[in-house]
């Protein structure tokens, strides 16, 4: 069966993303938020970012925008006709053991699930579903039009024909499918890129050295275009604190609290990255740019 019909579950920085990317390749998309406006805000501000990077016209992006057929609040009304649920909330292990549930419960038989989780892998979600043989995670990573990746990662329970047409509907959707083969937190991208983001924000939170300092020291020794904070930012600090809350959760490791502390008071603050206008940097003109950055 071939997917037409995407529900989005979730439009916060990915799941906005996810959504119009897929509408953009024209796919009939739907959006379920708990908040409309919220989903209608993120999906205006991609507009800039589409039209600069992939040099889009008005009625190109609009032609996009046109294929979100739908942004609800209910659940049931979101998934009524889906081929295909792409679960992006936040990652709290509650809060998606009673979506999946609900889901479970309102989905027709043919919708296959996916979660774009980034610290939970299949197994651990998967027993929430009614539906283990259609249910596998699909993993992007931030500003998909350009950093164009999608993990796909499934259980032994996965039907095969269910993960290949995920990784068919990777590439129409214009990403370049990575088929993860067997469970792996972060998958491939994050098991790489994790113990680099977590050395810097150790060094950060122990008082070594600060995160313009760090990041300068990554990019001129490895001649790297970003540092790990620069990606922070660019992720949005939301999530990294929660996933250093479930790592002081799972290990009881005193640096995860420190880090998680230091996060949650920039995230208070509403200093949660490239999205807010301040993160570790200031934007839109962040210090990066400045061409005296990594000079002495």
């Amino acid at each position: 069966m071939a997917f037409k019909n995407i529900t989005v579950a979730g439009a916060g920085v990915l799941g906005s993303q996810i959504a119009y990317q897929t509408a953009l390749s024209g796919f009939k998309v739907t959006i379920y938020n708990h908040h409309v406006d919220t989903a209608q805000r993120r999906l205006a501000a991609l507009k800039e970012d589409y039209q600069r990077d992939l040099g889009l016209s008005d009625e190109k992006f609009q032609a996009g925008m046109d294929n979100i057929v739908n942004i609800t609040t209910d659940l049931k009304e979101a998934v009524q006709d889906a081929d295909y649920v792409i679960e992006a909330l936040p990652e709290s292990l509650e809060l998606k053991e009673k979506f999946y549930t609900e889901l479970s419960e309102v989905a027709p038989e043919k919708t296959v699930f996916a979660s774009n989780s980034s610290s939970f892998v299949p197994s651990q979600l998967v027993k929430y579903v009614d539906r283990p043989a259609k249910y596998l995670h699909m993993h992007f990573a931030n500003k998909i039009w350009r950093f164009n990746v999608a993990e796909i990662m499934g259980t032994d329970q996965t039907d095969p024909a269910v993960y290949q047409e995920v990784v068919d509907f990777a590439r129409q959707i214009k990403m370049v499918p990575i088929e993860v083969h067997k469970e792996q937190h972060g998958y491939v991208l994050n098991a790489v890129l994790m113990p680099l983001i977590g050395s810097a924000m150790q060094l950060w939170a122990k008082g070594v050295s600060d995160p313009h300092t760090i990041d300068k020291d990554w990019m001129i020794s490895t001649n790297s275009p970003m540092g790990p904070f620069m990606i922070l930012d660019m992720v949005g600090l939301r999530t990294p604190l929660q996933m250093e809350n479930n790592l002081y959760a799972a290990t009881h490791e005193e640096i995860h609290k420190q880090i998680a502390d230091k996060l949650k008071a920039m995230v208070d603050a509403g200093h949660v990255g490239q999205e807010s206008g301040q993160g570790f940097y200031h934007y839109p003109h962040p210090e990066f740019e400045d061409p005296s950055f990594l000079r002495a």
